[in-house]
């Protein structure tokens, strides 16, 4: 920037004295020797200066945000454009679905007549497993049979009243990943208790074990010797061995971008869940709260989703995709947008898009106690047909 203070080119008189005088200074002007010609010369100069750094603030955080959104603004459109068209003729319940059931069934709350209103609630319907919450286990992996005194007989009454309908063991608990508290898989006394608290819920009578640990981070090697190690005890039992699974990146490696940025990395590689997929005998996206705003977006998302998990999954695998029968408004899960509907349609795109006649496949409805007439309905409406 160039110097804007006034120069005084007239020459010096001879012994020091001074030149001339200068013209009298604006009636607005200090009366100091000139000096506040200089000060307001200054001033002016001082504004520009910081008009001009403003400007360059604000473009470059112009420029930051496109840079921000633009790959978002992006991927959200891609989304849109994914929810539209129509399924494919076939792509419906193969009678392969499931259900998660609250721990009421297990703990005395439920009685033979909320059995029998449940087993004319699910004839009309696909759904063929239960995946009844047993837990919650204890950190170090042992499970209180205290529980659920109640499970033996839920077992007998679904077996009873419900033929065909298989009741699986919910065993979940937190992992110590992202907080000093909670389970971990790096002991292997954990594991060897998880593998006996599978062993245990066996015993009752339960013809599975779906375990659903949480945050459980990409890539978890112990978690996949623990698969390893719990589907050896449930072959051996003729049972079976779920997991609910957490998305899959809707970006190569957007799991490790979201883990800097947020400290919750959230998603699985598409590797990684073909490595889990590859190990039990169901596996069960949890297609939900998903952060989408949109109805369609979100839609959207479950189509990317379901083609992704039919991508890695084996066709020897029964994969779930998860529908939202829950309803709450916060960021990571908008009511409006996270509708059953919606999911419904998503997940038809998906596997018409990618594995049409996929027999080993259907959807999993999360949770029983917070499900509507209206949940129930899109379900029926959309996807039993």
């Amino acid at each position: 920037m160039e110097d804007t203070e006034p120069r005084n080119t007239e020459p010096k008189a001879a012994d020091g004295e001074d030149g001339p005088p200068g013209p009298p200074a604006p009636d607005d002007e200090s009366g100091t020797g000139g000096a506040g010609g200089n000060r307001d010369a200054e001033g002016e100069a001082e504004a520009t200066r910081r008009t001009r750094r403003r400007t360059r603030i604000r473009r470059t955080a112009i420029a930051v945000l496109l840079v921000l959104l633009l790959p978002l603004l992006t991927a959200e459109t891609a989304l849109r454009v994914n929810y539209t068209g129509d399924p494919a003729d076939g792509t419906y319940t193969r009678n392969r679905d499931a259900i998660w059931l609250g721990h009421a069934w297990v703990d005395g709350r439920k009685k033979d007549a909320d059995l029998t209103a449940l087993a004319r609630d699910l004839k009309t319907t696909g759904i063929r497993d239960l995946y009844v919450h047993t837990g919650p286990m204890e950190h170090d992996g042992t499970l209180p049979k205290s529980l659920y005194p109640r499970a033996r007989w839920l077992v007998d009454a679904v077996h009873r009243e419900m033929p065909g309908v298989r009741v699986q063991a919910f065993l979940g608990d937190v992992l110590a990943t992202e907080s000093p508290d909670g389970m971990r898989l790096e002991k292997a006394d954990t594991r060897t208790a998880v593998v006996d608290s599978a062993r245990q819920v066996l015993d009752v009578g339960y013809d599975g074990v779906h375990l659903d640990l949480e945050p459980l981070h990409s890539g978890d090697r112990n978690y996949l010797s623990l698969l390893d190690d719990v589907r050896a005890v449930t072959r051996a039992r003729d049972a079976q061995l779920s997991v609910a699974a957490h998305q899959i990146d809707p970006l190569p490696g957007f799991h490790s971008f979201w883990g800097t940025v947020a400290g919750h990395p959230k998603w699985w590689s598409q590797a990684f869940f073909g490595q889990v997929a590859r190990r039990v005998d169901q596996i069960a996206v949890m297609s939900y709260d998903t952060m989408q705003p949109l109805e369609s977006l979100y839609g959207g998302y479950v189509a990317q989703q379901t083609s992704l998990a039919l991508e890695a999954t084996p066709p020897t695998t029964h994969l779930l995709m998860g529908l939202p029968f829950y309803h709450e408004n916060r960021f990571g899960h908008w009511n409006h947008a996270e509708t059953v509907a919606a999911a419904v349609r998503g997940v038809r795109l998906g596997l018409s898009r990618t594995d049409a006649d996929r027999e080993r496949f259907g959807v999993a409805a999360y949770i029983d106690f917070a499900a509507t007439e209206e949940d129930w309905a899109s379900y029926r409406k959309g996807w039993v047909g």
